[in-house]
């Protein structure tokens, strides 16, 4: 129960004066002591040889010379032959560096830099709708191009066409008996 008159404590103790926070570890854990009396330097590591990553394109060609084809007989035979790549420092391109002009230069150039003039004037606007009108006002003379009909040649209906080329003449057809007409 709450003290009479008092809010109700929602927290808990802490621990007396003796208590240290945090992790204690016993090698590396001296004290105030230690922290004054001595420095603790990082001993070297010796440098550990890094297995360079295995070859299979020449452990493939050594598997397929000695006969081997399924993939069994090729694990197998890298559990055998163990090939490792070289190490970069000795590559041909490490060696003998390719023969480049000394003006050159690498990467992508850069892009010149935006007039801020004429993009307060409103250039690049004024030279877009220029381009619009003048797309326009060709499509427009084109167009007044096909419209445009020829006044000399004279219109001709179906009737002048059927006296200029009339209708060939109707064959006439075998008598068919009348039950066979509508089929």
């Amino acid at each position: 129960q709450a003290e009479l008159g008092k809010p109700q404590r929602n927290c808990t103790t802490l621990p007396g004066f003796d208590f240290s926070y945090g992790l204690y570890i016993e090698r590396t854990d001296g004290g105030v002591r230690e922290a004054i009396g001595q420095w603790q330097t990082v001993k070297p590591r010796t440098a550990t040889v890094e297995k360079m990553p295995r070859d299979f394109i020449t452990m493939n060609r050594g598997a397929l010379k000695a006969g081997y084809t399924t993939a069994h007989e090729f694990n197998v035979y890298y559990k055998a032959k163990d090939i490792r790549r070289k190490d970069d420092d000795y590559s041909h391109f490490k060696r003998s560096l390719p023969k480049l002009p000394a003006d050159m230069t690498f990467g992508i150039t850069t892009r010149p830099s935006t007039p801020f003039f004429d993009l307060l004037q409103h250039k690049y606007k004024e030279m877009w709708m220029e381009q619009q009108r003048a797309r326009t006002a060709a499509q427009r003379m084109e167009k007044k191009k096909v419209i445009v009909p020829q006044q000399d040649k004279v219109c001709e209906t179906r009737t002048t066409l059927l006296r200029k080329q009339p209708l060939p003449a109707k064959e006439e057809s075998f008598w068919h008996l009348p039950h066979f007409e509508k089929v």
